[in-house]
């Protein structure tokens, strides 16, 4: 597990558009094998899961600058451009599960 404090442990929210909750959680199981394999995501252990509306939270941390770099890795942007297609990247706020003590998420096994 990586202990890199220059690493980024980021939390994201893709609430689906309608008819493509499939090609979401395809996208989902490919996003972060991707960033690895690009050298821009850790080993830190993935946690994918699902609100009650149907938007899928996944958690996972960036390699120091891989951030920034993925914004130029052609691999990745077409995975991104297919993720502005199947979703739309949502503030974890907009989540009801978000307004209680405990936020609670269906998981997701990949």
């Amino acid at each position: 597990m990586n202990t890199n404090p220059a690493a980024t442990l980021v939390i994201v929210a893709y609430k689906p558009k309608p008819g493509r909750e499939a090609e979401l959680v395809q996208l989902t199981r490919e996003h972060v094998p991707l960033l690895r394999s690009e050298g821009l995501a850790t080993d830190y252990p993935v946690t994918s899961c699902q609100a009650q509306d149907g938007t899928i939270v996944e958690v996972f941390e960036w390699t120091a600058g891989g951030v920034e770099r993925a914004h130029t890795n052609p691999a990745v942007l077409a995975l991104w451009g297919r993720y502005a297609v199947a979703c739309d990247i949502v503030p974890l706020a907009t989540l009801s599960e978000s307004s209680t003590m405990f936020a609670s998420f269906t998981p997701l096994k990949f």
